[in-house]
C-alpha cells in the first residue's frame, strides 16, 4: 500500500500544522493569561482545521522564536499537556514537532502517542543559531529503545532558514539519507515559513526518491496547490490556512475547506 494513504488514509496528503501558542519560557509567552489561555486557542484551531478537512495534524513550538537548539524541559512538557487535553477531540492522525531539538521530538512522540515526527534529523546547518549538527544514529537508536516501530519519521533536508555545509545538491543528500537512514518521508522547503518550497527542486528529490515519499513543507498556497502535489506526494501546510494567510493569526475555518476542495478536486481528477 502507498504509505501515505496507509498513514493518512489517502493519498497525497494534505497535513496541517498547529501552531501552539509561545510556551512558558519563551520570550513571547503571556504569563497573565497562563496555559489555559494556550489550550483555548489550539482547541479553536484544531477545530477549524479538522472541520475544514484536513488529512493529518502536526503539533509544534512554531512561536517558541528564537528557537533553541536544545529545547529546556518545559517546552515538550507543556506541549504534551495541550496535546493530551485536545486527544479526545482528535479525528486524524497527528504528529509532533519540537522545532530544532529533533531529540525532544522523539521523547515528545513517546510521551503522547505521535503517529509520526518531523524534524530536522540528520545533517550540518549554519545561520543564525549558529552551527546546528544530530546525530541520527543515536536518535533512531533511542527511537527503538522507547519501542517507537512504527512511528513515521519525515525527514527535512533543507533548513527552512539554515545552510547545508555539506556543498551537496538536494538530490544527493535525499540519496543518501534514504540509504543510511531509511526515512519514511523527506520534507522540502523554502527559505522560511510560507515562503513556496521551489517545484524543481521538489521534482529532483522526488526523482531520486523512487518509493520514499517527497512532501512539500512550505508554501503551499490555493493558487500553486496542484502545481505542488504534481510533484510530490503530500504536503505540511501553516501559513496558507491562517487568517489573511498571516503567520500569526489564528485558523481560518473558510481558508481552511476552500483549499481542501481544490486537493479533493484535484484527487478526483487524477483518478
Amino acid at each position: 500500500m502507498n504509505r501515505m494513504k496507509e498513514l493518512f488514509g489517502v493519498e497525497k496528503p494534505i497535513i496541517a500544522l498547529l501552531h501552539i501558542g509561545a510556551l512558558p519560557g519563551d520570550p513571547g509567552y503571556d504569563y497573565e493569561k497562563g496555559m489555559d489561555h494556550v489550550l483555548n486557542n489550539a482547541r479553536k484551531d484544531l477545530a477549524a482545521l479538522q472541520g475544514g478537512g484536513v488529512d493529518g495534524i502536526l503539533f509544534s513550538n512554531e512561536y517558541s522564536q528564537p528557537y533553541q537548539r536544545k529545547v529546556d524541559c518545559v517546552t515538550p512538557c507543556a506541549m504534551a499537556r495541550v496535546i493530551s487535553e485536545l486527544r479526545r477531540e482528535m479525528a486524524v492522525p497527528f504528529g509532533v514537532h519540537v522545532i530544532s531539538d529533533p531529540s525532544a521530538t522523539i521523547e515528545l512522540a513517546a510521551a503522547v502517542d505521535a503517529r509520526f515526527v518531523r524534524s530536522i534529523f540528520s545533517g550540518v546547518y549554519a545561520g543564525e543559531m549558529g552551527i546546528r549538527d544530530n546525530d541520527i544514529a543515536k536518535l533512531i537508536r533511542r527511537k527503538n529503545e522507547l519501542r517507537l516501530y512504527d512511528l513515521k519519521m519525515f525527514y527535512m533536508i533543507n533548513s527552512e532558514s539554515d545552510g547545508d555545509l555539506s556543498n551537496r545538491s538536494l538530490a544527493d543528500i535525499a540519496q543518501a539519507i534514504i540509504v543510511k537512514c531509511k526515512p519514511d518521508g523527506l520534507c522540502v522547503s523554502g527559505k522560511s515559513a510560507g515562503n513556496e518550497a521551489d517545484s524543481e527542486l521538489i521534482a529532483s528529490v522526488r526523482m531520486v526518491a523512487r518509493t520514499t515519499p517527497v512532501l512539500c513543507n512550505t508554501g503551499v498556497r490555493c493558487d500553486n496547490v496542484t502545481e505542488k502535489l504534481s510533484v510530490s506526494d503530500g504536503a505540511f501546510i501553516g501559513t496558507t490556512f491562517k487568517y489573511d494567510g498571516i503567520f500569526e493569526n489564528a485558523v481560518d475555518e473558510s481558508r481552511v475547506r476552500c483549499f481542501m476542495d481544490r486537493v479533493k478536486a484535484y484527487r478526483e481528477d487524477r483518478v
